[in-house]
Protein backbone atom coordinates (compact mmCIF):
# COMPACT_ATOMS: atom_id res chain seq x y z
CA UNK A 1 0.00 0.00 0.00
CA UNK A 2 1.29 3.48 -0.84
CA UNK A 3 0.14 7.07 -1.09
CA UNK A 4 -2.78 7.66 -3.49
CA UNK A 5 -5.03 10.55 -4.41
CA UNK A 6 -7.58 9.07 -2.00
CA UNK A 7 -5.25 8.86 1.00
CA UNK A 8 -3.01 11.88 0.37
CA UNK A 9 -5.13 14.04 -1.94
CA UNK A 10 -3.43 17.08 -3.38
CA UNK A 11 -0.04 16.10 -2.00
CA UNK A 12 0.09 12.85 -3.94
CA UNK A 13 -1.19 14.56 -7.10
CA UNK A 14 1.57 17.22 -7.01
CA UNK A 15 4.47 15.56 -5.16
CA UNK A 16 7.86 14.84 -6.65
CA UNK A 17 8.42 11.17 -7.39
CA UNK A 18 9.39 8.78 -4.64
CA UNK A 19 12.80 7.11 -4.84
CA UNK A 20 12.75 3.55 -6.10
CA UNK A 21 12.46 1.10 -3.19
CA UNK A 22 11.60 -2.55 -2.71
CA UNK A 23 10.48 -5.05 -0.07
CA UNK A 24 13.23 -6.31 2.24
CA UNK A 25 14.47 -9.78 1.31
CA UNK A 26 17.10 -11.86 3.08
CA UNK A 27 19.13 -11.48 6.25
CA UNK A 28 20.67 -8.02 6.56
CA UNK A 29 22.85 -6.34 9.17
CA UNK A 30 23.26 -2.69 10.14
CA UNK A 31 24.46 -0.43 12.90
CA UNK A 32 20.96 1.02 13.26
CA UNK A 33 17.54 -0.25 12.20
CA UNK A 34 14.87 2.43 11.82
CA UNK A 35 11.22 1.39 11.93
CA UNK A 36 9.13 3.95 10.02
CA UNK A 37 9.71 5.80 6.76
CA UNK A 38 8.32 9.19 7.76
CA UNK A 39 10.01 12.45 8.68
CA UNK A 40 11.42 11.27 12.02
CA UNK A 41 12.78 7.98 10.73
CA UNK A 42 14.29 9.45 7.58
CA UNK A 43 15.81 12.42 9.41
CA UNK A 44 17.44 9.92 11.79
CA UNK A 45 18.67 7.82 8.89
CA UNK A 46 20.03 10.84 7.01
CA UNK A 47 21.96 12.25 9.96
CA UNK A 48 23.38 8.83 10.88
CA UNK A 49 24.38 7.93 7.33
CA UNK A 50 26.10 11.29 6.87
CA UNK A 51 28.33 10.32 9.81
CA UNK A 52 29.20 6.96 8.27
CA UNK A 53 26.77 4.70 10.16
CA UNK A 54 25.19 1.77 8.32
CA UNK A 55 21.41 2.34 8.49
CA UNK A 56 18.42 0.32 7.29
CA UNK A 57 14.91 1.83 7.26
CA UNK A 58 11.87 -0.48 7.23
CA UNK A 59 8.53 1.11 6.26
CA UNK A 60 5.29 -0.90 6.30
CA UNK A 61 3.72 0.95 3.37
CA UNK A 62 5.27 3.70 1.27
CA UNK A 63 7.53 6.62 2.15
CA UNK A 64 5.47 9.27 3.92
CA UNK A 65 2.36 7.06 4.10
CA UNK A 66 1.42 8.22 7.62
CA UNK A 67 1.14 11.73 8.99
CA UNK A 68 4.40 12.80 7.31
CA UNK A 69 2.77 12.77 3.89
CA UNK A 70 -0.75 13.86 4.86
CA UNK A 71 -0.22 16.88 7.09
CA UNK A 72 -0.96 20.53 6.35
CA UNK A 73 2.63 21.39 5.50
CA UNK A 74 3.01 24.17 8.07
CA UNK A 75 6.57 24.25 9.42
CA UNK A 76 5.95 25.79 12.83
CA UNK A 77 8.22 26.24 15.84
CA UNK A 78 7.27 24.98 19.28
CA UNK A 79 4.08 23.12 20.18
CA UNK A 80 0.43 24.12 20.48
CA UNK A 81 1.08 24.31 24.23
CA UNK A 82 2.24 27.79 25.27
CA UNK A 83 5.87 28.14 26.38
CA UNK A 84 5.01 28.97 30.01
CA UNK A 85 2.71 25.94 30.18
CA UNK A 86 5.50 23.71 28.86
CA UNK A 87 7.70 24.88 31.72
CA UNK A 88 4.89 24.27 34.18
CA UNK A 89 4.55 20.70 32.91
CA UNK A 90 8.24 19.76 32.57
CA UNK A 91 9.94 22.10 35.03
CA UNK A 92 11.79 25.30 34.19
CA UNK A 93 15.10 23.84 33.01
CA UNK A 94 13.69 20.95 30.96
CA UNK A 95 10.87 23.10 29.63
CA UNK A 96 13.19 25.83 28.37
CA UNK A 97 15.44 23.22 26.77
CA UNK A 98 12.51 21.80 24.80
CA UNK A 99 11.26 25.29 23.87
CA UNK A 100 14.70 26.29 22.56
CA UNK A 101 15.09 23.05 20.61
CA UNK A 102 11.69 23.24 18.92
CA UNK A 103 11.93 26.99 18.39
CA UNK A 104 14.93 26.32 16.14
CA UNK A 105 13.31 23.35 14.34
CA UNK A 106 12.08 25.28 11.26
CA UNK A 107 15.63 26.51 10.64
CA UNK A 108 16.83 22.90 10.51
CA UNK A 109 14.03 21.94 8.09
CA UNK A 110 14.79 24.76 5.67
CA UNK A 111 18.54 24.16 5.98
CA UNK A 112 18.08 20.50 5.00
CA UNK A 113 15.86 21.54 2.08
CA UNK A 114 18.52 23.97 0.87
CA UNK A 115 21.50 21.67 1.47
CA UNK A 116 19.96 18.69 -0.31
CA UNK A 117 18.07 20.73 -2.92
CA UNK A 118 14.73 19.17 -2.00
CA UNK A 119 12.01 20.35 -4.38
CA UNK A 120 9.05 20.78 -2.03
CA UNK A 121 7.58 24.26 -2.68
CA UNK A 122 9.37 25.65 0.38
CA UNK A 123 8.28 29.18 1.37
CA UNK A 124 9.52 30.76 4.59
CA UNK A 125 7.26 33.76 5.06
CA UNK A 126 5.91 32.89 8.51
CA UNK A 127 2.66 31.69 10.04
CA UNK A 128 -0.28 33.93 10.98
CA UNK A 129 -2.06 32.85 14.18
CA UNK A 130 -5.32 34.69 13.64
CA UNK A 131 -7.58 35.86 16.46
CA UNK A 132 -11.31 35.16 16.39
CA UNK A 133 -13.01 37.84 18.51
CA UNK A 134 -11.80 39.45 21.74
CA UNK A 135 -11.01 36.13 23.40
CA UNK A 136 -8.84 35.16 20.46
CA UNK A 137 -7.05 38.50 20.64
CA UNK A 138 -6.23 37.94 24.30
CA UNK A 139 -4.95 34.48 23.38
CA UNK A 140 -2.44 35.69 20.80
CA UNK A 141 -1.37 38.63 22.99
CA UNK A 142 -0.46 36.15 25.71
CA UNK A 143 1.46 33.98 23.26
CA UNK A 144 3.29 37.01 21.88
CA UNK A 145 4.40 38.08 25.36
CA UNK A 146 5.66 34.60 26.22
CA UNK A 147 7.63 34.19 23.01
CA UNK A 148 8.98 37.75 23.18
CA UNK A 149 10.47 37.07 26.61
CA UNK A 150 12.43 34.29 24.96
CA UNK A 151 13.67 36.46 22.09
CA UNK A 152 11.52 34.92 19.35
CA UNK A 153 10.86 36.97 16.17
CA UNK A 154 7.10 37.30 16.63
CA UNK A 155 4.90 40.39 16.32
CA UNK A 156 1.27 41.31 16.69
CA UNK A 157 -0.62 42.61 13.68
CA UNK A 158 -3.80 44.64 14.00
CA UNK A 159 -7.06 43.79 12.25
CA UNK A 160 -6.26 45.97 9.25
CA UNK A 161 -2.84 44.44 8.59
CA UNK A 162 -4.26 40.98 9.18
CA UNK A 163 -6.99 41.63 6.61
CA UNK A 164 -4.40 42.88 4.13
CA UNK A 165 -2.29 39.75 4.53
CA UNK A 166 -5.11 37.20 4.63
CA UNK A 167 -7.66 38.80 2.31
CA UNK A 168 -10.33 38.38 5.01
CA UNK A 169 -11.92 40.75 7.55
CA UNK A 170 -12.94 37.82 9.78
CA UNK A 171 -10.11 38.27 12.29
CA UNK A 172 -9.50 40.74 15.14
CA UNK A 173 -5.74 40.56 14.64
CA UNK A 174 -2.95 38.03 14.29
CA UNK A 175 0.43 36.93 15.59
CA UNK A 176 3.07 36.62 12.89
CA UNK A 177 5.83 34.10 13.64
CA UNK A 178 8.62 34.73 11.17
CA UNK A 179 10.46 31.50 11.97
CA UNK A 180 7.76 29.45 10.24
CA UNK A 181 6.89 28.57 6.66
CA UNK A 182 5.14 26.09 4.38
CA UNK A 183 6.21 23.08 2.34
CA UNK A 184 4.69 20.34 0.21
CA UNK A 185 5.00 17.67 2.92
CA UNK A 186 4.99 14.53 0.77
CA UNK A 187 7.67 16.01 -1.48
CA UNK A 188 9.70 16.89 1.63
CA UNK A 189 9.63 13.40 3.12
CA UNK A 190 10.45 11.87 -0.27
CA UNK A 191 13.34 14.32 -0.54
CA UNK A 192 14.59 13.21 2.87
CA UNK A 193 14.48 9.62 1.62
CA UNK A 194 16.55 10.46 -1.47
CA UNK A 195 19.07 12.38 0.64
CA UNK A 196 19.36 9.49 3.11
CA UNK A 197 19.89 7.00 0.29
CA UNK A 198 22.53 9.23 -1.28
CA UNK A 199 24.30 9.30 2.09
CA UNK A 200 24.30 5.49 2.14
CA UNK A 201 21.14 4.45 4.02
CA UNK A 202 19.08 1.52 2.74
CA UNK A 203 15.30 2.01 2.62
CA UNK A 204 12.78 -0.79 2.25
CA UNK A 205 9.04 -0.24 1.77
CA UNK A 206 6.10 -2.64 2.07
CA UNK A 207 8.20 -4.14 4.85
CA UNK A 208 6.50 -4.62 8.22
CA UNK A 209 8.65 -5.45 11.21
CA UNK A 210 6.59 -8.07 13.05
CA UNK A 211 9.06 -9.33 15.67
CA UNK A 212 11.95 -8.00 17.74
CA UNK A 213 14.22 -10.11 19.90
CA UNK A 214 17.65 -9.91 21.44
CA UNK A 215 20.44 -11.64 19.52
CA UNK A 216 23.34 -11.46 21.94
CA UNK A 217 24.29 -7.81 22.23
CA UNK A 218 22.26 -6.90 19.15
CA UNK A 219 18.63 -6.84 18.03
CA UNK A 220 17.07 -9.05 15.38
CA UNK A 221 13.98 -7.63 13.70
CA UNK A 222 11.87 -10.11 11.73
CA UNK A 223 9.89 -9.26 8.59
CA UNK A 224 7.86 -11.42 6.21
CA UNK A 225 10.74 -11.49 3.73
CA UNK A 226 13.77 -11.56 5.98
CA UNK A 227 15.38 -9.87 8.97
CA UNK A 228 17.56 -6.98 10.14
CA UNK A 229 20.21 -7.48 12.81
CA UNK A 230 21.37 -4.20 14.32
CA UNK A 231 22.99 -2.67 17.39
CA UNK A 232 20.30 0.01 17.78
CA UNK A 233 16.60 0.23 16.97
CA UNK A 234 14.73 3.48 16.34
CA UNK A 235 10.93 3.45 16.65
CA UNK A 236 9.59 6.23 14.41
CA UNK A 237 5.95 5.30 13.91
CA UNK A 238 4.07 7.96 15.93
CA UNK A 239 0.30 7.89 15.21
CA UNK A 240 0.70 4.82 13.00
CA UNK A 241 2.38 2.62 15.62
CA UNK A 242 1.37 -1.02 15.37
CA UNK A 243 1.49 -3.99 17.70
CA UNK A 244 5.26 -4.55 17.82
CA UNK A 245 5.51 -2.37 20.93
CA UNK A 246 1.85 -2.10 22.01
CA UNK A 247 2.67 0.46 24.71
CA UNK A 248 3.43 3.04 21.99
CA UNK A 249 -0.01 2.56 20.47
CA UNK A 250 -1.73 2.59 23.84
CA UNK A 251 -0.32 5.94 24.98
CA UNK A 252 -1.63 7.79 21.92
CA UNK A 253 -5.11 9.24 21.51
CA UNK A 254 -5.67 9.29 17.72
CA UNK A 255 -7.17 12.53 16.47
CA UNK A 256 -8.25 12.88 12.85
CA UNK A 257 -7.58 15.92 10.67
CA UNK A 258 -8.98 16.51 7.19
CA UNK A 259 -8.08 18.82 4.32
CA UNK A 260 -9.89 20.08 1.24
CA UNK A 261 -8.17 21.82 -1.67
CA UNK A 262 -9.73 24.04 -4.34
CA UNK A 263 -8.68 24.44 -7.93
CA UNK A 264 -6.10 27.14 -8.62
CA UNK A 265 -7.59 30.52 -7.79
CA UNK A 266 -7.82 33.22 -10.47
CA UNK A 267 -4.86 35.61 -10.50
CA UNK A 268 -6.90 38.50 -9.13
CA UNK A 269 -7.80 36.44 -6.04
CA UNK A 270 -4.29 35.05 -5.61
CA UNK A 271 -3.11 38.63 -5.27
CA UNK A 272 -5.50 39.10 -2.34
CA UNK A 273 -5.94 35.79 -0.46
CA UNK A 274 -2.78 34.90 1.46
CA UNK A 275 -0.84 36.64 -1.28
CA UNK A 276 2.45 36.33 0.63
CA UNK A 277 1.81 32.59 1.14
CA UNK A 278 1.97 32.59 4.92
CA UNK A 279 0.36 29.67 6.66
CA UNK A 280 -2.74 30.48 8.72
CA UNK A 281 -4.11 28.94 11.91
CA UNK A 282 -6.83 30.47 14.04
CA UNK A 283 -7.89 30.52 17.68
CA UNK A 284 -11.18 28.66 17.21
CA UNK A 285 -11.75 25.83 19.70
CA UNK A 286 -12.01 23.46 16.74
CA UNK A 287 -8.65 23.94 15.03
CA UNK A 288 -8.71 25.44 11.54
CA UNK A 289 -5.83 25.94 9.11
CA UNK A 290 -5.52 27.65 5.74
CA UNK A 291 -2.72 27.91 3.23
CA UNK A 292 -2.06 28.04 -0.49
CA UNK A 293 0.26 25.98 -2.66
CA UNK A 294 2.54 26.98 -5.54
CA UNK A 295 -0.31 26.68 -8.04
CA UNK A 296 -2.56 29.01 -6.06
CA UNK A 297 -4.92 26.40 -4.66
CA UNK A 298 -6.52 27.23 -1.30
CA UNK A 299 -6.22 24.39 1.22
CA UNK A 300 -8.56 24.29 4.22
CA UNK A 301 -8.03 21.95 7.18
CA UNK A 302 -9.81 21.14 10.42
CA UNK A 303 -10.49 18.33 12.87
CA UNK A 304 -12.46 15.37 11.60
CA UNK A 305 -12.33 12.20 9.51
CA UNK A 306 -13.70 12.13 5.98
CA UNK A 307 -15.55 8.85 6.44
CA UNK A 308 -19.12 7.79 7.16
CA UNK A 309 -21.29 10.86 7.91
CA UNK A 310 -18.15 12.95 8.37
CA UNK A 311 -17.39 12.90 4.64
CA UNK A 312 -20.31 15.17 3.80
CA UNK A 313 -20.41 17.18 7.03
CA UNK A 314 -16.76 18.24 7.10
CA UNK A 315 -16.55 19.12 3.41
CA UNK A 316 -19.73 21.23 3.73
CA UNK A 317 -18.26 22.98 6.79
CA UNK A 318 -15.06 23.73 4.88
CA UNK A 319 -17.08 25.21 2.03
CA UNK A 320 -19.16 27.40 4.37
CA UNK A 321 -16.07 28.57 6.26
CA UNK A 322 -14.23 29.58 3.10
CA UNK A 323 -17.26 31.43 1.75
CA UNK A 324 -17.69 33.25 5.07
CA UNK A 325 -14.05 34.34 5.17
CA UNK A 326 -13.78 35.07 1.45
CA UNK A 327 -17.16 36.08 -0.05
CA UNK A 328 -15.59 36.17 -3.52
CA UNK A 329 -15.25 32.37 -3.31
CA UNK A 330 -19.00 31.73 -3.16
CA UNK A 331 -19.90 28.32 -4.59
CA UNK A 332 -16.31 27.14 -4.20
CA UNK A 333 -15.68 23.52 -5.19
CA UNK A 334 -12.99 21.15 -3.97
CA UNK A 335 -10.75 19.14 -6.25
CA UNK A 336 -9.13 17.09 -3.50
CA UNK A 337 -10.21 15.84 -0.06
CA UNK A 338 -8.14 13.65 2.32
CA UNK A 339 -7.45 12.99 6.00
CA UNK A 340 -5.07 11.33 8.43
CA UNK A 341 -4.26 10.77 12.10
CA UNK A 342 -2.55 13.01 14.67
CA UNK A 343 -0.83 11.37 17.66
CA UNK A 344 -2.12 13.18 20.73
CA UNK A 345 -0.86 12.70 24.27
CA UNK A 346 -2.77 13.66 27.43
CA UNK A 347 -0.23 16.44 28.15
CA UNK A 348 -0.20 17.60 24.48
CA UNK A 349 3.60 17.28 24.60
CA UNK A 350 5.90 14.80 22.84
CA UNK A 351 7.64 11.98 24.67
CA UNK A 352 11.02 10.31 24.45
CA UNK A 353 11.19 6.60 25.26
CA UNK A 354 13.96 4.12 25.85
CA UNK A 355 11.84 1.00 25.40
CA UNK A 356 14.68 -1.41 25.99
CA UNK A 357 18.44 -1.48 25.81
CA UNK A 358 19.34 0.55 22.70
CA UNK A 359 15.72 0.85 21.54
CA UNK A 360 14.69 4.53 21.47
CA UNK A 361 12.05 6.78 19.93
CA UNK A 362 10.22 10.10 20.08
CA UNK A 363 6.41 9.99 19.80
CA UNK A 364 3.33 12.14 20.30
CA UNK A 365 3.82 15.25 18.15
CA UNK A 366 0.30 16.55 18.75
CA UNK A 367 -0.06 18.08 15.29
CA UNK A 368 3.40 19.66 15.07
CA UNK A 369 5.32 16.92 13.28
CA UNK A 370 7.42 18.51 10.55
CA UNK A 371 9.93 20.53 12.54
CA UNK A 372 9.58 18.30 15.60
CA UNK A 373 10.18 15.07 13.70
CA UNK A 374 13.11 16.52 11.78
CA UNK A 375 14.94 17.84 14.83
CA UNK A 376 14.18 14.79 16.99
CA UNK A 377 15.50 12.54 14.21
CA UNK A 378 18.76 14.47 14.18
CA UNK A 379 18.95 14.26 17.97
CA UNK A 380 18.41 10.49 18.04
CA UNK A 381 21.25 10.16 15.53
CA UNK A 382 23.38 12.26 17.86
CA UNK A 383 22.35 10.16 20.86
CA UNK A 384 23.53 6.97 19.11
CA UNK A 385 26.82 8.50 17.99
CA UNK A 386 27.40 10.19 21.36
CA UNK A 387 25.71 8.42 24.30
CA UNK A 388 26.44 11.44 26.53
CA UNK A 389 24.39 13.81 24.37
CA UNK A 390 21.69 15.54 26.40
CA UNK A 391 18.29 15.28 24.73
CA UNK A 392 15.53 17.92 25.11
CA UNK A 393 13.25 15.43 26.87
CA UNK A 394 14.05 13.00 29.66
CA UNK A 395 13.48 9.33 28.92
CA UNK A 396 10.16 7.97 30.17
CA UNK A 397 8.25 4.75 29.79
CA UNK A 398 5.06 4.86 27.72
CA UNK A 399 2.02 5.74 29.81
CA UNK A 400 -1.34 4.22 28.98
CA UNK A 401 -3.84 6.90 27.92
CA UNK A 402 -6.98 6.11 29.86
CA UNK A 403 -10.15 5.55 27.81
CA UNK A 404 -8.16 6.24 24.63
CA UNK A 405 -10.65 4.57 22.29
CA UNK A 406 -13.59 6.29 23.93
CA UNK A 407 -11.84 9.65 23.77
CA UNK A 408 -10.89 9.14 20.12
CA UNK A 409 -14.50 8.34 19.28
CA UNK A 410 -15.68 11.34 21.28
CA UNK A 411 -13.38 13.69 19.35
CA UNK A 412 -14.43 12.26 15.99
CA UNK A 413 -18.13 12.51 16.83
CA UNK A 414 -17.63 15.90 18.44
CA UNK A 415 -15.99 17.31 15.33
CA UNK A 416 -18.94 16.12 13.25
CA UNK A 417 -21.40 17.76 15.64
CA UNK A 418 -19.40 21.00 15.81
CA UNK A 419 -19.14 21.26 12.03
CA UNK A 420 -22.76 20.26 11.50
CA UNK A 421 -23.97 23.07 13.77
Amino acid sequence: MSATNETHGLWEATATGAPSTSRLRGQLTADVAVIGGGITGLSTALHLAEQGAKVIVAESYGIGFGGSGRNVGLVNPGMWVKPDDICAELGEEDGERLITTLGAAPSLVFDIISRHQIDCEAVRNGTLHCAVGKAGLREIEDREAQWRRRGAPVRLLDAGETARRTGSTAFAGSLLDERAGTIQPLSYVRGLARAAETAGAQIFTNTTVDSAERAGDRWKLGTQGGSITADWVITATNAYSGSLWPALQNEIIPLFYFQCATASLPDELRRVILANREGLICTRTVITSLRTDAAGRLIFGSLGALRNVGSAVHAAYAKRSIERMFPALRDVQFQYEWFGKIAMTPSHLPRYHELDRQVIGFHGYNGRGIGTGTVFGKMMAGRILNPNLELPLKATLPQYASMRRLRAGYYEAGSVLAHLL
